[in-house]
């Protein structure tokens, strides 16, 4: 049974349940997973309907399903991406939440309402959530019945999209840091590899440091092999390994 509440420390809970989501998550998908079930979970307690909730990336001018509160809440929302209409890509577009109240008489989308309510579904709400750059995302919340959405619902749909969103963002951050901690960390072992490469032409031939370097890359020039590969394959010689 769901109850309907509003109560501060519901939302208080929700901040702390996607803060902890931001620290387990092991990826960005997993994060998105996990803020969609309790985007679902936040909308069935306000409706008292069992809602699914999936969100959409929209990104110059295209548009893709990247989380959802269930499979099927996945294919739910990618019957607007493949048919390029629905309340969730007009929410995208015009940066509002649009309402679907009941598919078997809404005048908009005909495709849509169709597949929609082939499915099971009535009634669908688009909530935007702000991003940075050039891209924007949106939450999609499906309801069996016409008439869920309720202004209450929407009120409450649209407080937790503005905490979801924020922590959205600071889930991107973390994920983009960690990937430049990566390739910081690849170029690091490039260039150690490199450095000992040169040191071993260098034991060998007698030269200078960078004249160890010009023969490292002339050899890497001569035989079409990358740079750092041809130096792995050195140092693994020498060791005594199989390149």
């Amino acid at each position: 049974m769901f109850v309907r509440s509003g109560a501060a420390e519901d939302w208080s809970d929700d901040a702390n349940k996607l803060a902890d989501l931001i620290a387990s998550a092991e990826d960005i998908r997993a994060f998105l997973n996990g803020l969609t079930e309790l985007g679902a979970a936040v909308a069935s307690r306000s409706t008292g309907t069992a809602i699914e909730c999936a969100v959409t990336l929209g990104r110059r001018k295209r548009t893709a399903t990247i989380g959802g509160s269930s499979e099927q809440a996945m294919l739910l929302d990618r019957i607007e991406q493949s048919l390029e209409q629905g309340p969730c890509i007009d929410a995208l577009e015009s940066g509002r939440p649009v309402l679907l109240d009941d598919a078997l008489s809404s005048p908009q989308w005909d495709k849509y309402c169709q597949e929609l309510a082939a499915v099971g579904m009535r009634s669908t709400l688009g909530v935007p959530m702000e991003l940075e750059h050039d891209s924007a995302a949106v939450l999609n919340f499906f309801a069996p019945k016409p008439g869920t959405f309720t202004r209450e619902a929407v009120a409450g749909t649209l407080t937790f999209a503005g905490i979801a969103g924020k922590a959205l963002r600071v889930a991107i951050r973390i994920t983009t840091l960690n990937e430049t901690a990566e390739n910081l960390d690849a170029a690091m072992e490039t260039r150690s590899v490199i450095d000992t490469a040169c040191g071993v032409i260098i034991s060998q031939n007698r030269c200078t440091p960078d004249e160890a370097f010009q023969i490292l890359k002339k050899a890497s020039n001569d035989r079409n092999q990358k740079l750092h590969e041809l130096a792995r394959a050195l140092v693994n010689g020498v060791a005594g390994r199989r390149p």
